[in-house]
């Protein structure tokens, strides 16, 4: 959530960061700045009335003993209490239509950000070279199929289009990676977490999916006085509610997370004709981190993240270009995001494999998540989280890179002492 005192000081240039999401503003803001006004003088009218019921009841027993009437006491406390819940009444409303407005604004973005979309994200770095063959190079699935890694056709049978089993020595490979990605966070100090996969509605809202993207999650249906629960699109919508309504001390600061969880998503609309196999489903495993930060230590948590996502993919011996996204291309919650893109050599290009990003306080602002300073002062904190990493594009990439004229596909030498062999062969 955006910070109101921003919005009211600075609401052109709100809603000029805010164009550059691709996000015209200007109604909402102006209609953000009526409402808060609103608020405040109904707030104000309300209290300076209820000390004006208390002075008046204070009154009663000095007439009573004095013999004078107190009909008239009587009188305006009614009428006061009357034009309190007039008031109490529209205050209510208004907070109601102001709550809503300030949740569905995104977050703005940082203001070295190009605006616009994906045509304007800028490659800040190559690592390695480019993959070319001497032979002609099979597809991911087609690889997967004639190793035995992977079996579409069943699982589609199972649960539908999207959908896919591991198995044999693609179970072995899968589990590998994210072995690597887990030694490695640990190594590095993060705390593991095991989050549920099921989550209240709070959960979205702190995270900034809800209320805007509701629709983009799987709901589970439930009674009517159960409460309601969706299934979790990526560890983040936990981690960041971990401490939801907690003030932490500043000497607690940084947080270090990851999760590994499996990922459910609608992934809404059409498939593109290259995305086959793996490269975009419903259910996918993925490694996810998180910090909880100061303010002022903000850059450089980013700065960590994305080098630890880089290092993920140097360990596999990938070709991989890091980007800077573009405001519009940024998720709605995020005020930064650089992308790792993996090369996927059937698809002639560049697959996101990690998103590094920076909520700086706006999930803390919806999850009341903050610090107490030293000095006793007390202010919101800043979430950042990163893919370390998802495997259901690094799996392609690995077999389509390491592929040989035979059809066995190389094991990079990070993964070995996880799956038991340096070359994967058809049986």
């Amino acid at each position: 959530m955006i910070d109101i005192k921003r919005i009211k000081e600075q609401p052109d240039e709100v809603i000029r960061l805010l164009a550059n999401k691709g996000k015209d503003a200007k109604a909402e803001i102006a209609r953000i700045l009526e409402l808060d006004a609103a608020r405040r003088e109904l707030i104000g009218r309300s209290e300076k009335m209820k000390a004006e019921q208390n002075r008046e009841s204070k009154l009663i027993p000095q007439y009573k003993k004095e013999g004078k009437d107190v009909a008239p006491i009587f009188a305006r406390l009614k009428e006061i209490a009357d034009a309190v819940k007039k008031d109490e009444a529209e205050l209510k409303s208004v907070e109601a239509e102001y709550g809503e407005l300030m949740l569905s604004l995104p977050n703005l973005p940082d203001p070295d950000l190009l605006p616009g979309g994906k045509e304007n994200n800028v490659p800040l770095r190559y690592f390695g070279e480019p993959h070319h063959f001497d032979f002609e190079p099979k597809n991911h699935v087609d690889l997967c199929t004639d190793l035995g890694l992977i079996d579409y056709e069943r699982g589609a049978k199972l649960s539908g289009a999207g959908f896919w089993i591991y198995k044999g020595m693609g179970s072995k490979l899968e589990w590998a990676l994210l072995n690597y990605f887990m030694d490695t966070h640990w190594g590095d100090g993060y705390e593991f977490i095991m989050v549920p996969h099921m989550l209240g509605y709070e959960c979205g809202l702190t995270a900034g999916q809800f209320p805007k993207f509701k629709d983009e999650v799987y709901w589970l249906e439930t009674a009517e006085d159960e409460r309601r629960r969706f299934m979790l699109p990526t560890a983040e919508s936990a981690l960041v509610s971990f401490h939801r309504g907690e003030i932490l001390r500043e000497e607690e600061l940084p947080k270090k997370y990851f999760s590994y969880t499996p990922c459910f998503r609608r992934e809404a609309g059409a498939y593109r004709a290259d995305e086959r196999g793996m490269v975009r489903g419903h259910q996918f495993n993925k490694v996810e981190m998180v910090q909880y930060t100061l303010p002022e230590k903000s850059d450089e948590a980013f700065e960590e993240l994305v080098t630890k996502a880089e290092n993920l993919v140097k360990g596999l011996g990938f070709h991989f270009r890091t980007v800077k996204l573009a405001a519009g291309d940024c998720s709605a919650s995020m005020a930064r995001t650089y992308d790792i893109e993996i090369q996927i050599p059937s698809m002639n290009g560049y697959k996101e494999v990690s998103s590094v990003s920076n909520a700086r306080d706006y999930q803390a602002r919806r999850g009341m998540m903050r610090v107490k300073r030293a000095d006793g002062r007390i202010e919101y904190l800043h979430t950042l989280n990163g893919s370390g990493l998802a495997t259901s594009r690094v799996l392609p990439a690995l077999v389509e890179q390491n592929q040989r004229a035979d059809g066995s596909v190389v094991v990079p030498e990070a993964l070995r002492k996880y799956v038991g062999v340096d070359v994967i062969k058809k049986n």
